[in-house]
């Protein structure tokens, strides 16, 4: 994190590193220490040239074949490709038992492979061996271990063991495992300290971005991609954090000039097309919305998981250009990359319907409620189906029914009811439309933000929806 990005911009590194390319350029083999060797991988890799690291390691085992570095890089190469068998046959090169790169390998390669329990216990008893000056490093690289695997909760618990850590690198790391666990406001109070300690660095800035994001804090989203975009204007990661607090602050227009320069600096990432496609979308302009959608596609890798939601949105992008045979096609092409086939009848038949076609659209929603075994999550996405394509009558009956039958389920009695009070408020029955926005905002404040915000004034926070709308019907 802060001592890499420190190293690399170092006059030491940037040496090393015009050695080793000088040597390369040449056509001669440079003689250096394996370590220095991995540091311009860990660089080339930061940097993208993903090529050029592998070369580098490839040269450092032909020189230091059981060296402990490079031989830990290439092993999580493997768990990359979960090749847990080829990780294991570089851990066993290792000459040095002793190095703590080692360990962590081994408790890296048990954790990749799902036994988390058994990388905690072999991390604790490694731990009774680290030295005492040692002991706050060795807590920072547990945590981290944890955190690349998304083990937030194992995170914690080695940062806790610290003993009065209050250095950057350590608030940082806590910070964004408070991040992992959904403890926005504490990860984000923590990186505003850091910003007071470095107010000139972009990485602290970029994450309050991320956190504000997730925290759906939209307005000082914007503000802090602000600050990071004033500190390096050409920040892929910060121009992409304010594009999507734009869009979801509904100003697609500047959102838009964001996107569009993001896929200038990053003309190889489907991300760019794909969300510039969504930010068109919301705009009704579905022909050049399925113009980067076949982009974002024709740039994925054929395992991308991104292919799902891109033909998903192609899908909905024939639809609206009454292309129904290519609609149909897109969305039958996310069936092998989903593990909800359910969900994917369900957008079928709302496609159907968006096309007039109400006969094969029950026909299909029927066969996506007998296979889920009659689920309610899968009935009320074809209620709301139902409502967008303004069927809202129909929409109205079959969600109070739904509403009835689930109102003392603890897991489905939380959500439908802002639906249900949008119907009434669009069928004008006004005292069940202050009944049903009252219980949607009790049970699931986030749904009612999303469904009914849109009937309130921009700045209206969720607890105040049935007080302004009392007041708002009364007149």
């Amino acid at each position: 994190m802060q001592e890499d990005e420190a190293y690399f911009n170092s006059e030491d590194f940037q040496e090393l590193l015009n050695s080793y390319e000088a040597s390369v350029e040449a056509g001669e083999q440079p003689f250096m220490d394996a370590d220095d060797l991995v540091d311009i991988a860990d660089y080339y890799n930061q940097n993208g040239e993903k090529d050029k690291a592998l070369d580098v390691i490839d040269y450092s085992l032909q020189l230091y074949p059981n060296a402990t570095l490079p031989n830990v890089f290439m092993a999580r190469e493997a768990l990359m490709r979960n090749d847990f068998k080829e990780a294991r046959e570089y851990a066993n090169r290792i000459a040095d038992h002793d190095d703590p790169d080692y360990h962590y390998l081994q408790a890296e390669i048990m954790i990749a492979e799902g036994h988390i329990n058994e990388a905690d216990r072999y991390l604790r008893d490694y731990e009774m061996t680290v030295d005492a000056d040692e002991y706050q490093d060795f807590i920072k690289d547990c945590a981290n271990l944890y955190i690349d695997y998304g083990i937030n909760d194992k995170a914690y618990e080695w940062m806790m063991r610290s003993k009065g850590d209050n250095s950057s690198d350590f608030k940082e790391l806590m910070a964004r495992t408070l991040f992992g666990l959904g403890k926005f406001e504490d990860s984000e109070r923590i990186f505003n300290e850091l910003i007071d300690r470095d107010p000139y660095s972009t990485r602290y800035w970029k994450a309050l971005a991320g956190v504000q994001l997730m925290n759906e804090d939209y307005g000082n989203a914007v503000t802090s991609s602000e600050y990071a975009l004033a500190i390096d204007p050409e920040d892929p990661e910060s121009i992409m954090s304010k594009a999507s607090a734009l869009m979801h602050l509904e100003n697609y227009e500047e959102a838009e000039k964001y996107y569009r320069r993001y896929i200038k600096i990053e003309p190889d990432d489907e991300a760019g097309p794909f969300h510039l496609a969504l930010c068109l979308i919301y705009q009704g302009r579905y022909q050049e919305a399925k113009d980067y959608l076949l982009q974002a596609e024709a740039i994925c890798e054929e395992d991308s998981p991104a292919l799902l939601h891109i033909y998903q949105e192609l899908a909905f992008c024939y639809s609206a250009l009454k292309e129904l045979p290519k609609a149909l096609e897109a969305i039958d092409k996310t069936l092998p990359l989903t593990d909800d086939p359910n969900n994917v009848l369900v957008i079928k038949g709302h496609i159907l319907l968006c096309n007039d076609d109400l006969e094969a659209a029950q026909k299909i929603w029927k066969q996506a409620m007998i296979n889920s075994k009659h689920s309610p999550a899968v009935m009320l996405r074809i209620l709301v189906s139902l409502y967008d394509n303004h069927y809202t009558k129909s929409c109205y009956n079959m969600l109070k029914e739904y509403c009835e039958i689930y109102d003392d389920n603890k897991e489905y009695s939380t959500e439908g009811y802002s639906y249900l009070a949008l119907c009434c408020h669009d069928l004008g029955y006004k005292d069940e439309f202050l009944k049903y926005l009252q219980i949607a905002i009790e049970r699931n404040p986030r749904e009612a933000k999303s469904v009914l915000g849109s009937l309130f004034p921009q700045d209206t926070e969720v607890n105040d929806y049935y007080e302004y709308m009392t007041h708002h019907l009364n007149q």
